[in-house]
């Protein structure tokens, strides 16, 4: 079967996405942070409670119940989020009813309730529009995340578990490296692949 990845953006694109960006409120600033910096799935970002925080250590624990694999992970969040995530947290309190959930609604036909994955994907789609990015969508951010780990480094199998994967050829489908990406992987392991033929 044949699936369709997503596009991810190149560098103007994503200027783009950011400069549409600025305009928003801090919950939609930080639901596309947070979906980037911990890889996130739509059902994932809108679960997140506030007991799901290690916030001094900039760590979100991902639920069991939420996460596709049915296994928990932990991921990180940088601190240009965790700014955000302080404005927004400001703002959630004059919302905050009780609700355990991170993202709260604040229209009045459903105030102060936890968000749904319908609500994410509207900003998702409203930011593709606005920054005229038309192959962006909610899932975009976590193979741009996934992508830019094994770009800095990462092996398949760190970033199989930051992702929440149970298997190597799952995590494979989110990497888009390009020939340029692939050349600087090898000359950072250059030394050792070339020295095998050291005695010859």
């Amino acid at each position: 079967m044949l699936r369709r990845l997503p596009v991810l953006p190149d560098d103007a694109a994503w200027a783009r996405l950011i400069e549409a960006l600025r305009a928003r409120q801090a919950r939609d600033k930080l639901m596309f942070m947070l979906a980037y910096d911990g890889a996130l799935r739509r059902s994932e970002l809108v679960s997140l409670r506030l007991d799901d925080f290690d916030f001094s250590a900039r760590y979100i624990f991902v639920r069991a119940e939420n996460s596709k694999s049915g296994e928990s992970r932990t991921v990180i969040y940088s601190e240009a989020t965790g700014i955000v995530l302080a404005a927004y947290l400001a703002e959630r309190r004059l919302l905050h009813v009780g609700s355990p959930c991170l993202f709260l609604s604040a229209s009045p036909r459903n105030r102060s309730q936890g968000i749904a994955g319908f609500t994410w994907g509207l900003v998702a789609a409203s930011l593709a529009r606005d920054a005229k990015v038309p192959g962006f969508s909610t899932h975009t951010l976590r193979h741009l995340r996934l992508t830019d780990l094994a770009r800095g480094g990462f092996d398949l199998a760190e970033i199989a578990r930051f992702a929440g994967h149970r298997s190597i050829e799952s995590t494979l489908l989110y990497l888009h490296l390009s020939g340029r990406d692939l050349a600087r992987a090898f000359q950072r392991a250059a030394p050792r692949l070339t020295n095998r033929f050291g005695g010859l």
